[in-house]
């Protein structure tokens, strides 16, 4: 309880690195791993911290592995899949170093399924891997990230770890507003507050879930598709210190199966199952053609559709009262069981049960619960609610410097150094970097490893400046335990600590923000369309909640944690609304609807849409960038 607060006095622990690492996902561990090689020798300071434990932050699945392919290739893939407008550089540059991060997890141990006579040769030694689609390989044990931890962990040394210490915000430098130059947080077992200064920093600290208002209530409040703990927190950070954001009008929302929110992708890829709407009929039949329309969907939707589309025709259907749609699991089976052993059907069955057990058991739970066995009857799929990402099948996040040496790349497209943002010395990996998707967990360890060797050279070239933080201790303390200030003045206001006048709890607060974005910015409540008025109206209410979380109370450690995760979620939230209303067609159809210019305009918004928020202000400034092709069609 706020008891154990004595408001105003925390221990402070200052500490002065040359390098920090926010964040202990993919990206992180990544920037764990690749920064001890260049550092070595150079006497330089480095320090992780993570909000959680290294073992378990972020989220896991090789759908990036370059392999035979081409990393030209790969790049037209995640192109077409994000309707045509990516950072081309970014793309190509994870496509071509990908391949050495997944030999590495090989290396430490991870199984990945091979080819019949294979099964003994590693990837790096030319062994064939068994693929559920063109980039995705097969692995055992999706719930791989205790390998990678460990990998990371031993490169860095624990005493450079520090776990349990929720950042919440970037400080810029005294002498210099461009540049970052500290971070401040708190310990979620511990009344303690930590201050570290750095020459450089990198911040991946995943994307934004629970922005918007959940299919699951009730019982199934909190569970989700992605990490429960991205709060925006990357995005948040990086838009108050000042640094440039683009397509935050970008969102991703996966067709998964219903209340579970388990993945489809196993089913489609590599079990080959089929989906039908509630008549059993094939809705791909039914509407595949509307995708030829060029007037509302341009060239997009000629050749193969990308994920938001897919999300399209299912909407469709479900609109037009044809559901549900349920995805055929029974026939998959049957049909992989006609030329397999009864020993190879059993394992089959294992795998596609593995499948849930270790990425998402809250699916065996859904099925166990409703008495349903995947193998004998059919199971229903569902479009989840709106995550923000730059990871998956969306492309939410930051600008940041490219590579110098890809032919065609704009020169102000790169600035000095690999994934630093527009603020010097902020870098960024993984869900953080923008416009450049479909890195997913492999991808998202490369890009960490691209930015550590960046970081290093940075942080070499200015071993001679001092970091000055523009904001005091005091002041920073005074800001990061305001919740608890407002709990302990007010809480005996009331009997009832929860029903009080003088301040709103973090859950309800957070309730409040999800019906917002849900109800006025494309959430599921409306199919996901929205138009301007909505947006004026969405817009109106977001400041007014931004006024009210100013008077959010913590009664403790976990509601603290929780009060600034929603402080988070509120500028993430406002920044993809801002960037939503000022794109004026729907570029994403699937994702979300602009009904007021519901179609594709590649002759007016074929661009990046970038911004920058003022701290001081609480402006947005918005802007187009435009979009340069490399890789030939």
């Amino acid at each position: 309880m706020a008891e154990q607060f004595e408001f105003g006095n925390p221990e402070i622990v200052q500490e002065e690195v040359d390098i920090l690492i926010i964040g202990g996902g993919m990206a992180a561990c990544g920037c764990a791993f690749e920064i001890m090689r260049w550092a070595e020798g150079t006497g330089l300071k480095i320090k992780l911290v993570d909000k959680a434990a290294m073992d378990r932050s972020g989220a896991v699945a090789i759908n990036t592995y370059i392999g035979e392919n081409d990393p030209g290739d790969y790049v037209r893939y995640v192109r077409n899949d994000l309707m045509g407008i990516i950072r081309e550089d970014l793309v190509y540059d994870v496509g071509r170093h990908v391949d050495d991060s997944v030999h590495q997890f090989e290396e430490w141990g991870l199984p990945i399924w091979k080819q019949p006579g294979d099964e003994d040769k590693k990837l790096a030694d030319g062994g064939k891997c068994v693929r559920s689609g063109r980039w995705q390989i097969m692995i055992n044990g999706e719930s791989y990230k205790w390998i990678v931890a460990e990998g990371a962990k031993k490169a860095l040394g624990m005493e450079n770890i520090e776990e349990r210490v929720f950042i919440v915000r970037l400080v810029t430098d005294k002498n210099d507003p461009t540049r970052v130059a500290g971070a401040a947080g708190f310990s979620v077992r511990d009344h303690k507050l930590h201050i570290y200064k750095f020459k450089c920093c990198l911040l991946a600290a995943g994307g934004a879930v629970n922005v918007f208002r959940p299919r699951s209530i009730g019982e199934g409040t909190g569970r989700a598709w992605y990490p429960v703990w991205n709060a925006g927190s990357t995005y948040a950070m990086a838009a108050e210190c000042g640094a440039e954001m683009t397509m935050m009008e970008n969102r991703f929302v996966p067709a998964r199966f219903k209340d579970g929110y388990g993945p489809v992708g196993a089913w489609f890829l590599l079990f080959k199952a089929k989906v039908a709407n509630g008549l059993g009929e094939d809705y791909n039949a039914i509407h595949g053609a509307e995708l030829k329309d060029t007037k509302r969907f341009g060239k997009y939707g000629q050749g193969v559709p990308g994920t938001c589309l897919r999300n399209h025709i299912m909407l469709q259907e479900m609109k037009e009262g044809r559901g549900p749609i349920m995805m055929d699991t029974p026939g998959a089976m049957a049909k992989l069981a006609e030329k397999m052993t009864p020993k190879e059907v059993k394992h089959l069955e294992a795998e596609a049960w593995e499948d849930f057990l270790d990425m998402t058991i809250s699916q065996c739970g859904i099925w166990a619960g409703e008495n349903i066995e995947p193998d004998k009857q059919p199971s229903e799929i569902m479009p989840t609610e709106p995550y923000l990402l730059g990871s998956h099948a969306g492309c939410a996040g930051i600008w940041v410097s490219g590579p110098t040496d890809i032919p065609g790349t704009p020169k102000e497209w790169s600035w000095g150094y690999n994934r630093m943002t527009t603020v010097k010395g902020l870098f960024t990996s993984g869900d953080g970097v923008g416009a450049s998707g479909h890195k997913f967990s492999s991808g998202s360890f490369t890009e960490g490893r691209i930015a550590a060797k960046a970081m290093v050279k940075f942080a070499l070239d200015n071993k001679a400046w001092k970091p000055e933080m523009a904001r005091s201790v005091d002041e920073l303390v005074k800001e990061i335990y305001q919740p608890v200030k407002t709990f302990l003045e007010h809480k005996d206001y009331t009997t009832a600590i929860d029903i009080n006048p003088h301040y709103i709890t973090p859950k309800m607060l957070q309730f409040r923000l999800q019906k917002i974005m849900d109800e006025y910015c494309a959430g599921i409540s409306t199919w996901y369309q929205t138009n301007a008025k909505m947006l004026e109206l969405c817009e109106k209410k977001l400041e007014m909640i931004k006024e009210d979380s100013l008077k959010m109370r913590a009664k403790d450690l976990h509601e603290l944690l929780r009060a600034w995760e929603n402080y988070h979620r509120i500028i993430a939230a406002e920044c993809h609304m801002k960037h939503i209303q000022f794109r004026e067609e729907t570029r994403y159809p699937g994702y979300y609807y602009r009904m007021d210019y519901n179609y594709i305009d590649d002759d007016n918004w074929k661009c990046f849409v970038n911004s920058k928020y003022d701290r001081d202000t609480k402006q947005w400034l918005l802007k187009k960038v435009p979009y340069v092709q490399l890789i030939k069609d």
